[in-house]
């Protein structure tokens, strides 16, 4: 029952929210250049699927592209992190600087840098979305109980036994807590990498579509973009939830509490 009012709830609250919006907008007869009501959004995305369409699978492409880059990257790092202190103090304050300059601060120069719009939008979106992942796998790895350790020790255990049936299981609850943070980011990096990219064509993401709608002052459209953006996100969200609840269900307190 819980479980069905956790889904239930917020879908009400969403069907209240836009039929308040609906109906705002008819009884003081807002312009749709100004404000479209739902449903004049839902028709433009129905009318302009075709171009939307399209936009919203190259926006994905690179989001999904750039979230299993900062997976491999991050983890990667992250246990070479693990197995020395030296390279961890050496690389650590890079990593935090290249998370917090903005992206929309060193997008242009990628974007001159690189040739390939593709590639530079792909960095970009993978320079959002790796810190997390690096910081919480990180994290994790440093986590495992010290009894443990003493206990893989005392029976004569490797390094690598130690990191292998130890850490990386401490670890992974806080790995997937950085993907599932990232699968967001790297979306937010993929639009925003095309807003400052404004690269139009056949290869053309929603950001595109969105600044291609504001020049032609087609609002409705507009907002069919942002829709989507925001599916797309709840999507990825939902989806990168569901896989790590399905690795922590059968024995991590995090995933077993909200079975009860």
């Amino acid at each position: 029952m819980s479980r069905l009012a956790g889904w239930l709830l917020p879908a009400l609250v969403g069907v209240g929210a836009l039929g308040a919006w609906e109906a705002a907008i008819r009884l003081l007869e807002v312009p749709p250049y100004i404000v479209p009501a739902p449903s004049r959004i839902a028709l433009a995305l129905v009318q302009d699927w075709a171009v939307l369409g399209p936009a919203l699978v190259y926006t994905l492409k690179i989001a999904a592209l750039s979230l299993l880059a900062a997976v491999l990257g991050g983890g990667a790092l992250a246990l070479l992190f693990a197995r020395s202190r030296l390279i961890a103090r050496s690389l650590l304050p890079y990593a935090i600087i290249l998370q917090v300059t903005p992206i929309v601060a060193i997008a242009p120069l990628i974007i001159i840098w690189v040739d390939n719009t593709t590639a530079a939008l792909l960095i970009c979106a993978w320079i959002v979305a790796f810190f997390p992942i690096l910081s919480n796998t990180t994290l994790g790895l440093n986590s495992a109980d010290r009894n443990l350790g003493e206990l893989f020790r005392l029976y004569g255990a490797t390094g690598w036994q130690t990191l292998l049936f130890l850490r990386l299981p401490s670890a992974l609850p806080y790995f997937l807590a950085g993907v599932r943070i990232s699968g967001g980011l790297a979306l937010i990096g993929a639009v925003v990498a095309e807003f400052v990219a404004g690269a139009g064509g056949r290869e053309s993401g929603l950001a595109y579509r969105i600044l291609e709608s504001g020049y032609r002052l087609d609002i409705p459209r507009m907002f069919a973009a942002l829709a989507l953006i925001s599916i797309a996100g709840i999507a990825i969200y939902a989806l990168l939830a569901g896989l790590s609840h399905l690795a922590l269900r059968r024995w991590h307190e995090s995933a077993l509490a909200r079975e009860e």
